[in-house]
């Protein structure tokens, strides 16, 4: 058997400085923003509150991936410390799971007799979040274009930017109304928008842990792909997983035609499937014709 490897560093690295900061940006406003909520009695911006804990977590992975990603492996870790990532994911999405029932039960207890709430003040402070988003935003706009990685931090930010806007209309709701009901409606919303969201960060970080097949890849198209390279006579005991987010591999038997140099089909094998599909890390076992071995997966 013999393994090829390759392994690229992460694009998103060059830009470690500009997540640092939207981080510390994100998470300073974060907690100014449980500030503000206990003083205005605003469900709205505490459930904006924890809406931002998705966001600064969500930050804080892509820096760990990062982070990990500049990591070498070593005798007792031979592929890394990916899995870190996707281990503070899940607890990230229990979590966040559990904030997101709490603020839909409080929204359903102010149903029932809504307090006062400071507008003003609450105006005041989804306008700093904002402004803060905003600023995130144009941060991570152009990193966001070579990364995927970055990508997933510019949305985290541009999704707490319409949070901030939804706080802040019904901030304007009742400074000019008095019509408190606004405020547990938007943190209600706020709170059916953590929910899907963290359910399926939790499905795609449960996946990872059982190995399932990316999302990314389609293994029938792989397949095919590896049956029609030129001296393959058959594939078996195919296997594709994930070691965290975005970092696929995958290991295959393959039976070779006679008179096939093994070296060239290795080289066509690992051509075809790094350059065809989302897989940094190959693993093919070339078998003769005739060898046999008790074959229990793809």
């Amino acid at each position: 058997m013999e393994e090829i490897k390759t392994q690229t560093g992460s694009p998103a690295s060059r830009h470690k400085k500009n997540l640092i900061f939207v981080l510390l940006l994100s998470g300073t406003y974060m907690i100014a923003e449980v500030i503000g909520g206990v003083i205005t009695q605003s469900l709205a911006l505490m459930a904006d509150a924890a809406h931002m804990l998705t966001d600064v977590v969500g930050l804080l992975l892509a820096l760990i991936a990062i982070k990990i990603g500049e990591r070498k492996a070593d005798t007792s870790k031979t592929f890394g410390y990916y899995r870190t990532e996707i281990l503070a994911a899940v607890i990230n999405a229990v979590v966040l799971l559990g904030i997101s029932l709490y603020v839909l039960y409080e929204a359903y207890q102010r149903f029932q007799n809504p307090p006062a709430v400071q507008s003003k003040t609450m105006l005041i402070v989804a306008g700093i979040g904002l402004v803060v988003n905003i600023i995130g935003m144009m941060i991570l706009r152009k990193d966001s274009e070579g990364s995927l990685n970055m990508k997933g931090a510019y949305f985290e930010v541009l999704s707490d930017m319409l949070t901030s806007i939804g706080v802040m209309i019904a901030g304007v709701i009742m400074l000019t109304t008095g019509w408190y009901y606004a405020d547990p409606i938007i943190s209600a919303a706020i709170g059916l928008l953590i929910f899907p969201r963290t359910w399926r960060l939790l499905k795609e970080a449960v996946n990872v842990l059982l190995e399932g097949t990316p999302r990314d890849v389609d293994i029938h198209q792989l397949r095919k792909s590896l049956e029609e390279v030129q001296g393959v006579k058959d594939v078996h005991d195919l296997h594709v997983w994930s070691l965290t987010s975005s970092v696929n591999a995958m290991s295959a038997h393959i039976v070779k035609d006679q008179g096939t140099v093994q070296n060239q089909l290795l080289k066509t094998l690992t051509e075809a499937v790094t350059q065809n599909f989302k897989i940094s890390h190959t693993t093919f076992q070339i078998e003769e014709e005739g060898y046999e071995e008790q074959e229990v997966h793809l």
